[in-house]
């Protein structure tokens, strides 16, 4: 039983086989799907999509790639779009210095923001974070991010940092990065993650996981991305699915009762 707690099945890049691609991740066990929107096109696409289908629920933020474009409108809309009983998350936000597409001063004002909304919403906070590790974790210690907790996605960095952000009460998921040949740090870092803090994720249509790298990402190959770290972390397959299951629907506080994904309370 697969919990992906990251994916994008509602990009373009799914639009010609989007229906089969979610069959063949229920075939491989994927009982959880946490669909990412962010920016306006893609909270839509997901909102249209977690209507038909028990198993979805959505993340939904403010890329901060895009940060530059994060005005009243974006939050307003963005605000109405996590009042849905069927959003678990904020996200995904952070800070991108890779692709430089918005300034860093702008990333910083509009991650704070959804920090923010995060906590005054009672949501946790879902983290991007490439190549901005320091700034992201002083940004993360400053707003108290402990008090509403998170998930650092995508985890890429080492040891060491992984243990700081832990201290701060985040969870850490895993995605294909987890699974490549030269990523041996990575894995040091996952078997430092206590059981209750470990999610997987593939982040698809991007990272695809060995040995499916080079293609397009999807839902199903959380089941490699699961394999390596079991193995890493020498459990067993059938209870590290079982315990990153039961740490996504905690973290989301979600019951589920074998097809249904519904909020606690």
């Amino acid at each position: 039983m697969l919990f992906d707690t990251h994916t994008h099945l509602n990009v373009d890049d799914f639009d010609e086989d989007r229906e089969e691609t979610i069959l063949r991740a229920r075939e491989v066990g994927v009982k959880g799907f946490a669909l990412v929107g962010f920016n306006v096109n893609t909270i839509r696409r997901a909102q249209e999509m977690i209507q038909g289908n028990p198993d979805m629920v959505g993340i939904y933020g403010w890329h901060p790639t895009e940060a530059i474009d994060y005005n009243a409108a974006a939050e307003s809309f963005l605000l109405k779009a996590l009042e849905s009983p069927k959003v678990v998350a904020v996200g995904e936000t952070g800070l991108d210095y890779y692709w430089e597409t918005s300034p860093h001063d702008v990333q910083e004002k509009v991650f704070r923001r959804q920090l923010a909304i995060a906590r005054e919403m009672h949501l946790p906070i879902v983290i991007h974070n490439r190549d901005a590790t320091a700034d992201c974790y002083r940004i993360l210690k400053d707003e108290k991010v402990g008090d509403f907790g998170g998930i650092m996605h995508s985890y890429g960095e080492t040891d060491e940092w992984v243990q700081k952000f832990l201290d701060l009460g985040m969870h850490i998921s895993f995605s294909g990065v987890s699974t490549f040949k030269k990523t041996d740090d990575v894995r040091a870092a996952a078997k430092l993650v206590p059981d209750d803090k470990i999610l997987i994720e593939t982040d698809s249509p991007y990272l695809a996981p060995v040995p499916k790298r080079g293609k397009r990402n999807e839902s199903a190959f959380v089941a490699y991305v699961a394999q390596v770290l079991a193995e890493t972390r020498e459990s067993s397959l059938a209870d590290f699915e079982a315990l990153t299951f039961k740490n996504a629907c905690d973290l989301f506080r979600l019951d589920f009762d074998g097809t249904n994904l519904t909020k606690r309370g």
